[in-house]
């Protein structure tokens, strides 16, 4: 298939994208480009369309067979950056680009949603039938497109929706502003296994890899199966309370001690979610890494890189000090778009 890609050159898209040229599939990437300078390691270029999602026209999509939507802000943090830009961009944009897509007459279409939308959920086990309770804008924006993705779906036009958990792992375009990349990088560089809140909130964690191989899965699967379906992506067996996670990092990074915030007070998202359904519907679909393994692997990363805190905590692999710096330099506006030949050069 000739495969359209948004958000390609982002945590998930940099994995991805090489896995979609094994399989055989042509890609074309597209992205604005906001990131393209955190990367950790040098990534293939593949043909890119460098564009805003918001800007998406219907000759994009031209000879395209499948469009795999992974663009957008990309966790709670940058959803609250900007509320309404958050729903301008995971929202609106998101369903613009369906309903070219289904007009031009793009089968296959695979939303990047998250477990986020089950929000302030207590302790019991949620699956894709369960209510949904969005706590954040970013949520909000996931929850409002599977909505409207599904007033879409047709005979003709069939979207999937992954509701991935939340992330690790290394990536081209490593990030440590998720939980258990964070902990572990403040173990490695200076001791502590730094919590930030009070670390009682479940949360269901899945390796980067993971996640990529779940898109191609639902790429390849008969509509039958997955039609205008839902499916949490990641392990039932792999969620944990984020005090446990800390534990399990304080035992595999030497030398290290659970330290807390002064302000760390308790987190509103709390959610704890069964994944068996992919697994069930698709049973070459089964997920390999477990958070003991990313541990490992994230910290191998760090002392090989050599990075400091300075540089965990930093912009570089922290999305909103990234686009607050990108913002503060002039290189972007207000809503996130390139400005003059600063923002030219960059993209």
């Amino acid at each position: 298939m000739r495969v359209l890609l948004t958000g390609h050159q982002g945590y998930i898209g940099t994995i991805l994208a090489p896995r979609l040229w094994a399989m055989g599939h042509d890609v074309v990437g597209l992205d604005s480009g906001l990131f393209r300078e955190c990367t950790l390691r040098a990534v293939r270029e593949l043909p890119t369309i460098r564009k805003d999602v918001r800007d998406v026209e219907a000759r994009d999509l031209d000879g395209i067979d499948a469009v795999i939507h992974l663009a957008g802000l990309s966790n709670d943090p940058l959803g609250d950056l900007s509320a309404p830009l958050t729903y301008a961009i995971n929202h609106e944009a998101t369903v613009r680009l369906a309903e070219l897509a289904k007009r031009g007459g793009i089968r296959r279409f695979l939303y990047a949603s998250s477990c986020s939308v089950y929000g302030a959920a207590g302790d019991d086990f949620l699956d894709e039938t369960s209510l949904l309770n969005p706590v954040t804008p970013y949520a909000e924006s996931k929850a409002r497109s599977e909505v409207d993705l599904r007033r879409l779906a047709d005979r003709d036009f069939c979207p999937v929706y992954l509701r991935a958990a939340t992330a690790y792992g290394v990536s081209p375009l490593l990030r440590f502003d998720l939980s258990v990349n964070n902990l572990v990088a403040w173990a490695a560089t200076t001791g502590r296994v730094f919590l930030k809140s009070l670390g009682t909130s479940w949360r269901p964690l899945v390796h980067v890899e993971d996640i990529a191989q779940a898109y191609l899965a639902l790429l390849r699967a008969p509509d039958e199966k997955v039609h205008n379906r839902a499916f949490n992506i990641g392990q039932t067996e792999e969620n944990y309370r984020i005090s446990d996670v800390a534990e399990l990092v304080r035992r595999i990074v030497p030398d290290t001690r659970i330290e807390f915030a002064a302000d760390a007070s308790e987190d509103l998202r709390n959610y704890r979610v069964n994944c068996d359904l992919i697994q069930h519907t698709l049973p070459h679909c089964c997920p390999h890494w477990t958070v003991v393994q990313g541990i490992h692997e994230v910290h191998e990363a760090i002392q090989f890189s050599g990075l400091s805190s300075d540089d965990f905590e930093g912009p570089r692999y922290s999305r909103v000090a990234y686009l607050k710096r990108l913002l503060a330099d002039g290189r972007v506006d207000q809503e996130l778009r390139w400005l003059g030949a600063l923002g030219a050069a960059a993209a």
